[in-house]
């Protein structure tokens, strides 16, 4: 029997990639209820009709609720009931979090809070915040919003009751809305160059599959507080725009270089250095268990720590580089590239 059998789950912001790739995971299992959160009521009305088309035998498990994390009332209306909860609502992009970054702070700062705080007062029984790469090491607004949400998420799990929180760290997702690889591939048929910001650049390269797995585990086996991350290889801008070249039929000499935007780091870290010295290896995953002394700091004495000078932190230069026909393998595998390639076009 799973956890989630005859369970309500509600997805924050799950009009998004992310709760697409949970629906199509879960609607055929015995989870009881998938519940939609999101304050964009054409974007579930269409969802609704997608899924109430190629599922009609599941698809009332799915219920809607407009609403915004913004907002504490309208995240306290959709709790009753809820059992579980994965938290996606977000603003993800990085040049337009540096523009409006009061923003960003409503959405991913206030608005987690929000929800944690409804969550809490219904008695939820777990909460998974998703955060990002770009929260370790935050040099974006966007960044520093996503690390604010976890001390926010930790600073909860201090004071929650029955309720566990966790946060899940990963790094880009491939195929997910407003990612690279689908502005590639309209590039491409449109008989365009296709653009990249600097070759040399890395990235965290998963699944949505992978980010759904990543979630899952942290609810089986993350603790309160805890911060979980799968260890993801990565691979160069350059490398990844070749293998879209290569699968739908690109012209990699053409490659546009039209620099860094606004926000952007070379490379991208998972695990600090100083995260490293505390984390628990689990395999495929890292664990980081929550800093849970109190404020009164004259009751600890601490020897020093000889593992923090040794270990280095977990970015994407140092962790498994993926060549060309690894990356395009990786790519290949995807269902939303295997649907392009097969001219089944997205919305």
């Amino acid at each position: 029997m799973s956890i989630f059998k005859d369970k309500t789950l509600m997805i924050t912001g799950g009009t998004g990639s992310f709760g697409n790739a949970v629906l199509k995971r879960f609607l055929r299992t015995d989870i009881g209820e998938i519940r939609i959160f999101s304050r964009d009521e054409k974007k579930q009305d269409d969802m609704r009709h997608e899924y109430q088309a190629k599922y009609p035998d599941v698809a009332a498990k799915i219920k809607f609720y407009i609403g915004d994390v913004r907002n504490l009332e309208s995240c306290r209306s959709a709790m009753p009931g809820v059992d579980y909860i994965f938290h996606a609502a977000a603003l993800k992009q990085v040049p337009s979090c540096e523009f409006f970054p009061m923003e960003a702070v409503r959405t991913n700062v206030i608005g987690t809070d929000n929800v944690l705080t409804a969550a809490i007062e219904a008695g939820v029984k777990s909460v998974i915040c998703l955060s990002t790469d770009k929260a370790a090491y935050p040099i974006n607004a966007m960044g520093i919003t996503k690390a604010i949400e976890e001390k926010v998420a930790v600073a909860k799990s201090r004071q929650t009751g029955t309720t566990k929180i966790c946060c899940t760290r990963y790094g880009n997702v491939m195929c997910s809305r407003g990612s690279v690889i689908p502005l590639w591939i309209d590039q491409i048929r449109a008989g365009n160059p296709i653009t990249l910001t600097e070759p040399s650049m890395t990235r965290f390269i998963m699944s949505l599959d992978e980010a759904v797995d990543l979630v899952l585990f942290a609810f089986e086996h993350g603790q309160n507080g805890d911060i979980l991350v799968q260890k993801a290889p990565a691979c160069t801008i350059q490398t990844q725009a070749e293998a879209v070249c290569e699968l739908f039929g690109g012209k990699k000499e053409e490659i546009k270089v039209i620099g860094i935007r606004h926000g952007e780091k070379m490379y991208e870290t998972l695990l600090t250095k100083e995260e490293c010295a505390k984390a628990e290896d689990m395999g495929d995953f890292y664990r980081v268990p929550a800093d849970n002394r109190t404020l009164n700091y004259d009751k600890y004495f601490t020897d020093g720590n000889l593992k923090a000078v040794t270990i280095d932190e977990f970015n994407s230069n140092n962790t498994r580089r993926l060549n060309l026909e690894e990356t395009k393998a990786k790519i290949a595998s995807l269902e939303y590239i295997k649907e392009e390639l097969a001219g089944i076009r997205h919305n």
